[in-house]
């Protein structure tokens, strides 16, 4: 067995030991059980007789709450063995207890209803229960509260934090650590803008006010980091008790919006540091975007690119709709190892889910498709960065153009078809905008012609992802390097890799044949703000420096083009814009081994004959709009 696999077994002594324990455990719980009905049907015939309980009563008493007490294991066994068995002190067997009980009395009850002289009152396994009851709850209660705080982190080691927000993140925050006896935060205390929660305590950590008294409480507590934990929150508020908190000296934590978190209970490790994205002053969107009907479920589901910061989000997200086989296709086996690696923790790379293939081999991603045959494509691979696309635009042919033309000739049988775009294919005035809007169309040809549906999904630029504007800055820090900012004025769509993902599998699941859905992005972030924040985070200060636009870039990019309506049937956050059809005959001519500026010629020539009139480039400078 691979060692990384290997499992540990128990120890005998070890087994020996936990068995040894839950016995006792049990043999404590029973005699507590017993005395409770014994104590509590002596109480209720002493309570009966109004305190001038007789030996021979009080022996009658003693007597039948023993007998109830050896009846209510006979119920509990029987329950056990329908129902099956509770952990000790949970709600669950708080329920069954009171059934079990309740049966015994009602038992002792009839039986004592049905001689003609009782030993004891008929009101006694009524009260005599209600007691009994009791006594185990207060058993139960102590053991669990004696469990609890066996579980509570150390306070000598763990560090002492503080939570601002405690809506259901928040304290399923609190429970997670306060149930890891070795866990590195301990809560002290709670802040709240909501007044009906101030005062209120969840698992023993009080609420101690709103954002007003951050600094206060701080001071009291004596905590050294503040933890957010306000879900979906506005980016303004992260940025206000950010800033308060670092005032003070204590470090400050956030926990992940619920659109990341949707697959697994809160944990501790999912505190993280703050991270750009929580402090950009922009609406996330995910969660008002639903997929009650994913159609994934069971399905073959094949996705290009899937190394990529799109593809393997992507894949991460197709895996939890539990489909019948997910492949993943890239032509980079480093991003397929670390793929497979998040995905399941091992990259043995010895599966049949992984695909090695490049869409520039038409012959080989034909045989891939005939063998697979995947019934859902998501065609997420291509080239992407837009200046280097300048410089070589036959690459953007090759690999762009003709690969997306591959795949989709490749999957002419497929249900459906999703080709991922970007927003610059919206009146394009750059290599890789050209080459996108072409995709696009070439996917509305297919719509037309094959019997699947074919579609194409439009967004930003996406944050932290490889070669990203944030990644960039990121590594310009690190390296003590200037901020390079084209303009002062430069504006971009931005959005989360979840929301980019999330809006591919809407597409798939209410995208019209031949179309392209567009997601309401909200206002276009200045990179130059983005800049500033980032400086803001900084250890030491950094400049920032104006290069000036690029070949091919925008001041501002356009989510929809000229002639292009802004149509939302579906979704009020999702434009469906028709796409024209381009016959990939057109795009057979097209020679990539030409001179640059020719090829993009030819790009830009196929883009404007199917679109009207687009902006034009002077001198290898597009002119912004």
């Amino acid at each position: 067995m691979p060692p990384e696999i290997q499992r540990v077994e128990p120890t005998t002594s070890t087994a020996t030991g936990r068995a040894r324990v839950s016995r006792r455990r049990t043999a404590i719980f029973l005699a507590a059980d017993a005395l409770g009905w014994v104590g509590g049907f002596t109480v209720a015939g002493w309570a009966r007789y109004e305190l001038a309980l007789t030996i021979d009563q009080a022996v009658n008493a003693v007597l039948l709450g023993g007998g109830a007490a050896v009846l209510h294991v006979g119920v509990s066994a029987l329950r056990r063995i329908r129902s099956g068995r509770q952990p000790l002190g949970t709600v669950e067997e708080v329920r069954g207890l009171a059934g079990t009980t309740a049966t015994t009395a009602a038992i002792v009850l009839v039986a004592l209803l049905a001689l003609g002289e009782r030993p004891v009152p008929a009101s006694t396994p009524v009260i005599g229960a209600a007691l009994a009851l009791l006594l185990m709850l207060s058993c139960r209660l102590l053991h669990r509260h004696r469990r609890d705080r066996a579980m509570r982190p150390d306070a000598r080691s763990a560090t002492p934090v503080l939570l601002f927000g405690l809506g259901e993140a928040g304290q399923g925050l609190v429970r997670a650590m306060l149930s890891d006896p070795k866990g590195r935060y301990l809560p002290v205390g709670a802040l709240d803008d909501d007044p009906g929660k101030h005062d209120l305590r969840i698992a023993g950590v009080p609420v101690l006010g709103g954002r007003q008294h951050l600094v206060d409480v701080i001071r009291r507590t004596g905590a050294t980091t503040v933890i957010f934990a306000v879900a979906n929150a506005d980016a303004t508020l992260i940025r206000e008790v950010r800033e308060a908190t670092l005032r003070t000296g204590a470090a400050f934590k956030v926990l992940p919006p619920v659109r990341e978190l949707v697959d697994h209970r809160i944990t501790v490790s999912d505190v993280r540091d703050v991270q750009i994205s929580d402090l950009l002053g922009r609406r996330q969107v995910v969660g008002d975007l639903t997929l009650d009907d994913n159609g994934l479920t069971g399905r073959r589901v094949l996705v290009t690119g899937a190394g990529g910061s799109i593809g393997s989000e992507l894949c991460r997200q197709i895996m939890r709709a539990n489909p019948g086989e997910l492949m993943m296709l890239d032509r980079d086996e480093s991003a397929l190892h670390s793929l497979q690696m998040s995905l399941t923790g091992r990259a043995l790379l010895d599966g049949p889910e992984l695909i090695l293939a490049d869409l520039r081999d038409d012959e080989g991603i034909r045989r891939i498709m005939r063998e697979r045959r995947p019934e859902i494509v998501f065609h997420a691979a291509a080239l992407k960065h837009l200046t280097l696309l300048e410089r070589h635009p036959g690459e953007a042919v090759k690999t762009n153009v003709w690969g997306t033309l591959t795949v989709l000739d490749a999957c002419r049988d497929v249900a459906r078809f999703v080709n991922i775009s970007t927003d610059k294919a919206a009146d394009p005035i750059s290599v890789l905008g050209y080459s996108k809007r072409i995709t696009e169309m070439l996917t509305a040809h297919a719509a037309a012609t094959y019997p699947g549906t074919f579609l194409s999904v439009r967004f930003g630029n996406v944050l932290s992802s490889r070669g990203s504007v944030v990644t960039a800055f990121q590594r310009q820090i690190e390296a003590k390097q200037p901020l390079t900012v084209t303009d002062p004025n430069v504006t971009r769509y931005l959005m989360t890799v979840q929301e980019a993902v999330h809006l591919v599998l809407q597409a798939a699941a209410i995208g019209r044949d031949g179309e392209a859905l567009v997601l309401d992005m909200g206002e276009p972030v200045r990179i130059d703000d983005l800049a500033r924040r980032m400086v803001e985070q900084a250890a030491s200060p950094v400049p920032i420096v104006y290069t000036g636009l690029r070949p091919g870039e925008k001041l501002h990019e356009d989510l929809l083009g000229q002639g292009e309506a802004d149509h939302r049937p579906l979704h009020p956050l999702i434009s469906h814009v028709t796409v024209p059809v381009l016959d990939p005959l057109e795009v057979s001519g097209l020679d990539p081994f030409d001179e640059p500026a020719k090829v993009i010629d030819q790009l830009a020539r196929l883009c404007g004959n199917l679109n009207g009139s687009l902006p034009q480039r002077r001198g290898g400078i597009p002119l912004a709009r």
